[in-house]
């Protein structure tokens, strides 16, 4: 399917994803290094088509970058956690950008539902995690910390 978007000077004709695309998606979801000649044997595409598709999904920020998923424990981290914050609505950017420069917090997003901001953080241990906790709960705006600890990871 095309979406077409007419211009007073030209015609644009913008190609949405299909199944083929949404497949080499979740190929390259699930190994980011695997070669365009084996996701081509999995789609039955040419290298080419893989290379020019990729290429074109990437430009339209479907791909947004490749990432190496790091296994926190195996580099010390023993206390990864989640944590809820609650803030003052008119400092909500301001405090997530302030959270977002802590080394440890390794993913920051404004979010709705129990909490407005959450946060997956790293930390050695238990102190490691209190010191990170109340450096969060000083920064200006911020009323409540929600922390959730996690034990294991399912998927």
């Amino acid at each position: 399917m095309n979406l077409i978007l007419i211009n007073i000077k030209k015609i644009v004709v913008i190609r949405m994803i299909d199944e083929i695309d949404r497949k080499i998606l979740d190929i390259l979801g699930n190994n980011a290094r695997i070669p365009y000649t084996q996701i081509a044997k999995e789609v039955g595409l040419s290298e080419g088509a893989i290379r020019k598709r990729v290429a074109a999904m990437e430009e339209k920020g479907l791909i947004k970058k490749y990432v190496a998923i790091i296994d926190p424990k195996r580099l010390g981290y023993n206390s990864i956690t989640l944590l809820g914050i609650d803030v003052e609505p008119t400092m909500l950017l301001e405090i997530s950008n302030k959270v977002a420069k802590i080394n440890e917090a390794k993913h920051v997003f404004i979010s709705t539902g129990d909490h407005m901001i959450m946060v997956e953080i790293w930390a050695k241990d238990g102190n490691d995690l209190s010191r990170i906790l109340s450096r969060i709960g000083k920064i200006e705006g911020v009323k409540k910390l929600c922390p959730a600890i996690i034990l294991e990871e399912i998927k």
